[in-house]
This record gives structure tokens, C-alpha cells and sequence, in this order.
């Protein structure tokens, strides 16, 4: 029926190296402080020199001779990353490449001039170590505490990748601040969407292409902010993901991080209980009971979710019949839960009118196909403003 999201010493090679009393691969080597930027984490060091260093938890200060070429990821908030930056197609590995290869093109439908193909890439969820050394990538777009955090992975695995072939640089945990694993908890922070891709953008030196998305992303939270109904007239709600009715992994609506990144600014008010946790499964009495008004169905804009058999089942069920968002038709397709920018965009507007539809215009009822088109008067960003950025079109 429908689809789940799918979870200045000796150089390297590739001339990347890790520095920093928190990074992977040893401590800071004499000599190469002015490299490192250790005086302000997040920085970029030594603009005008071929050399810049950027930080991150939990890796610390990475130093860059030139900006990475190749990337490997895992998930797709930092694959999202790499295609906000325009470098969406130089992404050689993925978790479920075909998966999310269709899914983003639902949206890159309505960005004229923008492309994007992951079809075919290698599947890196729990990665072959020989297979990065194949791959040869030049940055490892990944939080190496989370693959730590896999039993086929040691430290000494993460530290020989680093050494070897190149930089770990990625941060999973802030998904729903989770609790990282032990060896890294001492170094790890926890960032939002836009902090994390800022300083991405600045590990690819796309400092201004950041910045010129960052203010559509602004410009739309101040749109939201500015109308939003007050609480007493907001519906309640719930994302559920789908693929088995009766036994539905749901999600609670105001844990921080980046899954919930696009319902947080609308504040919703979340139906699950207290004693509900988010990534839990419910059946359709536990859903009766929260009752909520909406439901979110993340993977629903997928190719092969079918939206028009999920809210048949809903209606068709004894139970579900009588949970008050089937009841007034008012289950709704999202996207993605590791969602970059650019997705983030559509999704914060996705969200507002689904939840709002009487102040941010209606959402039409999605069976399938690509992101509605949307009249351009009730559109919340401009799309063509966000292609021409992502195609390198800085100018307004």
C-alpha cells in the first residue's frame, strides 16, 4: 500500500586532512594551528590561503586543501545539502539511492532547470569498507558516530577511512537528539537543519550560496510566524508512517531536531499521549484514541505509496472510520524525514497549508505525480528564485 522512509602533517592521498583535538583521526599537530580555527567552532580559516580548516561536532576541525569533489553520505539531509549546493550529482553513495533518487524528483519537478539523478548509486546505510576505498570519495559526508554505532564498524575502521581516503564530516544525531554512543558523547552537539548546512556550505566554500537560500528559508518563516493561528484554533495531529495500518510507527510533532524541521514552525498540537514516544508503534485503537484532526503520512509523495488506498483503508476500517482526520478527509502525502533544505522549503509550505488551509491557501488533494502545482499567488517561496540559486544564479 505505501513505503516508509527507508534510517600540515603527512597528507592523505587526496590531501584532506582531519585536525583537532576532536577529530577522528589524532590531535592537532604542532604547528598548523593557524589552519584550524579552534577559536571559533563552525569557522573558516585562511580564506585567501589554498588552505581552510571547518568544525563540526563530533569530528571537531576539519582542514581542506580545495573544496571536496566526490562525497559519500549516508542520509539524505547531507545529500539534500550537497544538491542545495549544486552538487547534488557529484553525491556517489546514499541510503536507498533509488528510493530517495525518486522521491526528490517529485520535487525537483518544480524547480525549472534543476536536475538531479541518485539512481543506481551505492547503498550505504552499513558500508563495505573496501568499498569506500573503491569509491575514492573526497569527503565522507557522514557522522562516523553513527557509523561507529554499527557492529561491522570499530574505531579503528573510522580512523583508518580517514586516514587513507579522506575526512569524515557529517552529524546524524541531531535528527531527534538522540543519545550518540558512548566514545563520542563528550564530543557531540546537536545542530538544526540550517546550522548543519551552513557549515557544509562552507566546507564546499558556498558560503554565499548558503546565505541566499538561508534568507528564502527567513523569508518563509517570517510569512508563517506572521499569520499563524493562535493556539486555540490549530488542529491536532500526527505523523504516521503507513505501510501497515495496524501497526503504524507514529511521531511525536515537537521533539527538536531535523525530522520534525518542517512541522515545528507551525506548531500543531501533537495528539499522542504522554506515554507515546516518537518512533513508537500504535494500532488503529491507539490512533482512535489520540483521534487526531491531521494526519501526516512522510513517503506519501513517493512514486509507489498509494495515498487514495491509504485513505481508503482508513475509511474502510471499523475503527479508523471513526478517527476525526479520516472523518473530514484530512490525511495528507509528505516527503521526507531526513530532509535537506530545498525539501525543507517545500515541506514548510506543504505543511502550513495543510494544517491552515484558510490563511495559507489550500493544499490540493495529492493522489500521485510530482508536488501540486501551486498558483503562483499562493505560493509561500519562489521557486525560481531557489533554482537560479542552486544553478549558481546568485544575482535577484
Amino acid at each position: 500500500m505505501g513505503r516508509n522512509e527507508p534510517a600540515c602533517g603527512e597528507s592523505t592521498r587526496r590531501e584532506f586532512v582531519a585536525y583537532g583535538s576532536t577529530a577522528v583521526g589524532g590531535g592537532l599537530l604542532a604547528g598548523c594551528s593557524d589552519l584550524v580555527g579552534q577559536d571559533d567552532p563552525g569557522s573558516t580559516e585562511g580564506e585567501d590561503d589554498e588552505s581552510y580548516s571547518v568544525t563540526m561536532a563530533p569530528v571537531g576541525d576539519v582542514a581542506f586543501d580545495s573544496p571536496p569533489e566526490s562525497i559519500f553520505t549516508r542520509l539524505t539531509h547531507l545529500a539534500g545539502m550537497a544538491f542545495a549546493l549544486g552538487r547534488g550529482n557529484d553525491v556517489n553513495a546514499m541510503h536507498a539511492p533509488d528510493y530517495y533518487d525518486e522521491l526528490w524528483n517529485q520535487f525537483t519537478e518544480r524547480l525549472p532547470g534543476v536536475t538531479l539523478d541518485w539512481s543506481g548509486l551505492y547503498s550505504s546505510w552499513d558500508p563495505d569498507k573496501e568499498t569506500l576505498y573503491d569509491l575514492d570519495s573526497d569527503i565522507h559526508l557522514a557522522d562516523p558516530a553513527s557509523v561507529n554505532a554499527l557492529d561491522s564498524w570499530s574505531m579503528t575502521d573510522i580512523e583508518e577511512v580517514e586516514e587513507n581516503i579522506s575526512p569524515w564530516f557529517g552529524n546524524q544525531f541531531s535528527d531527534r537528539h538522540g543519545e550518540p554512543p558512548a566514545d563520542w558523547a563528550d564530543r557531540y552537539e546537536y545542530y538544526t537543519l540550517w546550522e548543519m548546512f551552513e557549515t557544509v556550505a562552507a566546507v564546499f566554500r558556498e558560503e554565499e550560496r548558503y546565505e541566499a537560500l538561508a534568507d528564502v528559508h527567513a523569508n518563509l518563516l517570517e510569512t508563517i510566524e506572521e499569520d499563524l493561528p493562535p493556539e486555540g484554533e490549530r488542529p491536532t495531529a500526527v505523523m504516521a508512517g503507513m505501510s501497515d495500518i495496524e501497526s503504524m510507527y507514529v511521531y511525536t510533532l515537537d521533539t527538536p531536531g531535523i525530522l520534525t524541521a518542517h512541522v515545528r514552525p507551525l506548531e500543531p498540537i501533537g495528539a499522542l499521549g504522554d506515554d507515546i514516544s516518537s518512533g513508537d508503534t500504535i494500532d488503529m485503537e491507539g490512533m482512535l484514541e489520540a483521534d487526531p484532526e491531521v494526519i501526516f503520512a512522510p513517503g506519501g509523495m513517493h512514486p509507489e505509496t498509494d495515498m487514495p488506498g491509504i485513505r481508503d483503508a482508513f475509511r474502510d476500517h471499523s475503527i479508523g472510520q471513526r478517527i476525526s482526520a479520516v472523518e473530514n478527509g484530512r490525511i495528507y502525502a509528505q516527503g521526507a524525514r531526513y530532509q535537506g533544505p530545498i525539501l525543507n522549503l517545500f515541506q514548510l509550505e506543504m505543511t502550513a497549508k495543510q494544517l491552515y488551509p484558510d490563511v495559507f491557501g489550500e493544499w490540493p488533494t495529492y493522489t500521485d505525480g510530482p508536488y501540486p502545482e501551486i498558483p503562483a499567488d499562493e505560493q509561500l517561496f519562489d521557486r525560481g528564485r531557489v533554482a537560479d540559486i542552486i544553478n549558481g544564479d546568485l544575482d535577484e
